[in-house]
């Protein structure tokens, strides 16, 4: 997440959605024990929901974020 200015954490937490965003310290931070599919979930959901400037992301990047952001996650 360096193009967006925000850190990204994994720790042991007990968080209801399985991750936490602390916006004051631009810092999301996903419960280390979930499983890779249940981070990849948290990793697009928070992308959908922080705000960043989207200028900053390179092509590749941008181009990502317009395909996650049109798509809708089924658990």
């Amino acid at each position: 997440m360096a193009e967006t200015d925000y850190l990204l954490r994994y720790e042991k937490g007990n968080f209801k959605s399985g991750y936490c965003i602390l916006l004051k310290t631009r810092t999301a931070v996903i419960n280390k024990y979930y499983s890779i599919e249940g981070k990849v979930y948290c990793l697009i959901d928070i992308i959908k929901s922080i705000e960043f400037d989207r200028t900053k992301l390179s092509e590749k990047n941008q181009k990502l974020f317009t395909e996650l952001s049109q798509t809708k996650l089924i658990l």
